[in-house]
């Protein structure tokens, strides 16, 4: 038997409050890897918030990651029905319905917000669909990982052009695919566009797909509820025609667009602890380099964005004034 199926018999109360303690000993230790990729991300989508906010919103992202991450763990342990049992409410579920019933298929966009896994065996209920998976680190937590997601209806293909096809295809026939799609690319598989202000490299694969298909684009994520008992589903209909444009960069654009209005509805449930802008231009690897370089850059990013926030509020002005004039 896996070692992790012992987490089978472990509730979720405990597990949660073990990643309660675990995310206290985190906040503990300033120099934590996590705590220290939450706060360089901060830094950069959000230059002005003071610093005591910072603080409380680093406490609640780290507590919601250790959380996500025990509960991922659970729910790959327990059966399809445990899980599906755990979702309490979905919210906008007409907008999910509609996406499935397209003829040209569906695409699920789930970026890293909330428990994802816990959503899983819930939208495994609708059908089939075909879902990427790179297998994880360790034979061990693979060989878990795997049997929890296999439990499901799911077809798992590679991360590579074949899985690719696999997906095409899918959508080709009316079925509908899961992506991830905020995550760091390889640079032949991405654009460098803004992702919260900040340009950075962003895949293309869901922007491509789309074009190339015209499958029905849905949001979804899953919310721990504030009681703490169960998850809640938010559905969101991803409708902006430049989501299809065949130019690679205004496609991933309005994606990265899309993401930020889903991510600020539950902004500290994101996984800020990823290193989401290790590709950024001028500086390259923010998490590499040092404070001052960072601060620096930040700084100048910020000066630029208010002066062409101002240049477009001048233009603004002046063409109400052309307006009246005429």
């Amino acid at each position: 038997m896996n070692p992790y199926q012992v987490f089978k018999y472990v509730p979720l109360s405990v597990l949660q409050a073990l990643a309660r303690f675990v995310a206290y000993l985190i906040m503990r230790m300033p120099n934590a890897s996590l705590t220290r990729a939450i706060k360089i991300n901060l830094s950069l989508v959000a230059p002005t918030l003071s610093a005591s906010k910072k603080q409380k919103l680093t406490k609640n992202i780290v507590l919601n990651q250790c959380l996500s991450s025990v509960e991922s763990v659970k729910s790959w342990a327990m059966s399809p029905e445990w899980s599906i049992k755990q979702i309490r409410e979905v919210h906008n579920k007409d907008i999910l319905m509609e996406g499935l019933d397209n003829p040209n298929g569906m695409l699920a966009i789930v970026p890293h917000l909330g428990t994802w896994e816990m959503m899983n065996a819930w939208l495994n209920q609708f059908g089939a669909p075909t879902i990427m998976y790179k297998p994880v680190k360790g034979n061990i937590t693979n060989e878990f990982v795997l049997q929890g997601r296999a439990r499901l209806n799911a077809t798992l293909v590679p991360t590579d052009a074949s899985g690719v096809k696999a997906i095409f295809k899918t959508l080709k026939q009316g079925g509908f695919s899961i992506i991830l799609p905020d995550h760091v690319p390889e640079p032949s598989g991405g654009v460098v566009v803004p992702f919260f202000g900040i340009e950075t490299l962003s895949s293309t694969l869901a922007s491509k797909l789309a074009s190339k298909t015209k499958c029905a684009l849905v949001g979804l994520s899953c919310i721990r509820r504030d009681d703490g008992r169960g998850f809640d589903i938010h559905c969101y209909k991803l409708d902006d025609p430049a989501l299809y444009d065949r130019n690679a960069a205004t496609a991933a654009h309005a994606l990265n667009q899309a993401m930020e209005s889903m991510i600020y509805d539950s902004f500290d449930h994101y996984m800020w602890g990823y290193r989401r802008f290790k590709h950024v231009p001028i500086i390259e690897d923010p998490y590499r380099v040092d404070e001052t370089a960072l601060a620096d850059f930040i700084h100048a990013h910020h000066n630029n964005n208010n002066r062409n926030e101002q240049a477009n509020n001048d233009s603004s002005t002046n063409l109400s004034k052309s307006s009246k004039d005429s």
